[in-house]
């Protein structure tokens, strides 16, 4: 199968309680030149299979009723041995989803207890049979996301064959084992290693905070692809910036944050959401925005107490003086 991105493509990456269907769709509408982005992942159930319904939903109404949307949009899911992969993998094809990733990344205690997300990269045979499931029906792009290996790397280049051997068509890799969580420097040398290893298409990730960083990683790894999280929260706009060969002074991103800001208030509009609500949705993405700006974080303290989007707009303004 051909796969669906161009190389040097820039993804922005499923991101749990932040990438639903009203934060995607202030993505693709205020900054475009990302080439996909997606869902957070559905997490396969068990006892019971989930109603095609719930599947819908958590990918997003709106986005699905929108072709060219629908057309940037990857649906993640989260399974483990024991779940409804079969059923779930069935309805998500009839639905008409042309993407489908398997996130096997995800180093939460509790996902991973229950034996998904990275813990799954610990137990390969279990790990072989939900591969074969799910690209037995499933014809479309199946891609998985993981890390470099569970506590250590010493399964990293036995999954990678394993994976490519399977029928997956392409690996999305995070150059962290599960245990490191975030800790440290993402190790580059894997994606390099990986590159080497299979013929399928690797996209990267880890520690690729801006423009320069993505030109670096490209030339030292040789990667198809870059999947950003972090820094794609940090500077939503990154991808304009790393397309049109741009530079971003304190002064500009300042503006580009209000205007962010703004954006975001009138996406919340749309999805029925009272004050307080939308108020604490914008919030929760405002971890990294103010990294490396002068008083930034006494900025960020007055848009996290903010009662009101009113209250926001002046801090943003003061940055905006701040900066000047």
């Amino acid at each position: 199968m051909n796969f669906p991105l161009k190389p040097h493509s820039l993804m922005f990456a499923p991101m749990e309680g932040i990438t639903d269907e009203c934060y995607r769709n202030l993505i693709l509408d205020s900054y475009p030149e990302w080439d996909s982005v997606s869902c957070d992942f559905l997490r396969v159930p068990n006892p019971s299979p989930y109603p095609k319904k719930h599947i819908l939903k958590h990918y997003g109404n709106k986005i699905y009723a929108d072709p060219i949307k629908r057309s940037k949009n990857i649906y993640q899911i989260l399974t483990s041995p024991g779940a409804y992969t079969e059923k779930t993998v069935e309805d998500i094809k009839a639905l008409g989803f042309e993407w489908l990733d398997l996130n096997l990344g995800c180093p939460s205690k509790t996902v991973c207890k229950n034996q998904g997300g990275s813990f799954l990269l610990s137990e390969p045979e279990k790990l072989r049979k939900i591969i074969k499931t799910i690209r037995a029906h499933f014809d479309h792009t199946f891609t998985c996301k993981i890390r470099v290996g569970y506590e250590d790397d010493s399964n990293f280049e036995s999954i990678l064959k394993m994976l490519e051997a399977e029928g997956v068509d392409a690996i999305k890799i995070h150059a962290r084992t599960r245990v490191q969580l975030y800790k440290g420097v993402a190790n580059w040398d894997y994606i390099e290693q990986a590159v080497k290893m299979v013929k399928i298409p690797i996209i990267g990730n880890g520690d690729i905070w801006n423009t320069k960083d993505i030109e670096r990683f490209f030339d030292q790894t040789n990667c198809h692809s870059i999947m950003l999280a972090r820094s794609a929260l940090k500077t939503p706009w990154l991808a304009k910036l790393y397309k049109e060969n741009l530079q971003e002074s304190n002064y500009e991103r300042a503006i580009n944050i209000k205007n962010y800001f703004k954006s975001f208030y009138e996406a919340t509009a749309d999805y029925q959401r009272d004050e307080v609500a939308r108020i604490k949705r914008m919030k929760s993405v405002s971890r990294y925005l103010f990294d490396d700006m002068n008083e930034g974080e006494a900025i960020k303290r007055r848009v996290l107490l903010a009662k009101s989007f009113e209250e926001q707009s002046r801090a943003l303004e003061e940055l905006i003086h701040l900066q000047a």
